[in-house]
């Protein structure tokens, strides 16, 4: 079992990364972390080594796996492989019309998720 939490470097997603160091220390599980997939080409995923080196020497098991660039496609199947806990995933406030559509990623993710998935708003 695992927490399943995908590397974006948007509020968002470090948010959703803290809350689910968070889960990750309070369950005993080990952390799995998905990447963009597309960090060597626009920078996305820098720093992801230094993240991950300084949660592995706070004791807490952390595991990267890199993404195809889907998202959405790539927490699911991460989840799925891991017989993953939970996932996290971090949403954005969206305007008086976006509240009525949810991010499709978010959506999928929601939908297709072998575990409960947590939200954390922005």
């Amino acid at each position: 079992m695992t927490i399943v939490v995908g590397h974006l470097a948007t509020p968002e997603g470090r948010e959703a990364l803290s809350a689910a160091v968070e889960e990750a220390r309070q369950r005993g599980l080990p952390l799995v972390v998905v990447t963009t997939g597309k960090g060597a080409e626009d920078g996305s995923d820098a720093g992801l080594g230094e993240l991950t080196g300084g949660l592995e020497q706070s004791g807490l098991q952390v595991r990267v796996v890199p993404g195809t660039g889907d998202l959405a496609d790539d927490l699911v199947r991460a989840a799925t492989d891991t017989g993953a806990e939970l996932v996290v995933i971090g949403l954005r406030r969206r305007s008086p019309v976006g509240k009525l559509i949810l991010g499709a990623g978010a959506q999928r993710i929601l939908i297709e998720a072998p575990c409960p998935v947590l939200t954390v708003k922005v």
